[in-house]
């Protein structure tokens, strides 16, 4: 299972919302790419990145920071946020070569454009999945979609997805565990590879993720607030002898 570290940015700082909402903000690090190379040091392969900023307007803010955390730490990058044209689409994939990019929003609301990308860039695009009371939440999670969860990831297997970010937003940020049981269900389909976000508060939280078949946990806050370090997440015999 591959543990996402996460950084979620706003006015070009590292935050973290309160279960989606702006106006619950911390700022946990004035300077992102600080916070990236730290989570390289600490042996993460892969970043989670949220560019907060297009998620609610649409607009991206941030790509060229984005750009630079992988060209300056090496690691593997998926990043969403507001990506809602082939156009941002192509800016991330092709121009700044990022190795995965969230449809969100643009996933419910323009099937379209979702199938011409997942046509396009297949196993380069992951569907984020974002639940409140069971149903998908859209605009930066501010608005409800009517959707029902599990018939929209069916529908998204069915246009090609492969990697589902599934997001429990009653969860997020709180610290209480994650949704065990939802994301057992959506593994259980057999559908995608599953990858939970959502409620990580400690170590024993992402070992009842791995248990549930998930493919990857998002980890967020509890990295910041030191309820999960992150070089005790990996395998003794896995972590660089430099380090």
């Amino acid at each position: 299972m591959i543990i996402y570290p996460a950084i979620d940015l706003l006015d070009g700082k590292c935050v973290r919302l309160s279960q989606g909402q702006y106006d619950k903000v911390t700022v946990y690090h004035e300077h992102p790419l600080e916070m990236a190379r730290s989570f390289c040091a600490a042996g993460a392969d892969w970043l989670h990145v949220v560019d907060l900023e297009a998620a609610r307007s649409g607009i991206p803010a941030h790509a060229g920071l984005i750009a630079r955390m992988q060209r300056e730490t090496g690691l593997k990058i998926q990043t969403g946020g507001g990506v809602r044209t082939m156009d941002a689409l192509s800016i991330l994939l092709e121009q700044h070569n990022m190795d995965r990019v969230v449809l969100g929003t643009a996933a419910v609301k323009d099937r379209a454009f979702t199938k011409a990308a997942l046509a396009r860039y297949g196993p380069r695009i992951a569907i984020g999945i974002d639940v409140l009371d069971g149903h998908v939440r859209v605009e930066g999670w501010t608005e409800d979609s009517g959707l029902e969860a599990v018939a929209f990831v069916k529908e998204m297997a069915a246009l090609g997805a492969r990697t589902l970010i599934f997001t429990d937003i009653s969860r997020d940020g709180m610290l209480r565990g994650p949704a065990v049981s939802q994301i057992r269900q959506l593994v259980s389909l057999e559908l995608a590879d599953i990858i939970a976000s959502g409620g990580i508060g400690s170590h024993a939280d992402i070992d009842a993720v791995r248990s549930s078949g998930a493919a990857g946990v998002i980890v967020g806050k509890a990295i910041y607030e030191g309820k999960v370090v992150l070089e005790q997440c990996w395998p003794k015999e896995s972590f660089p002898a430099s380090m």
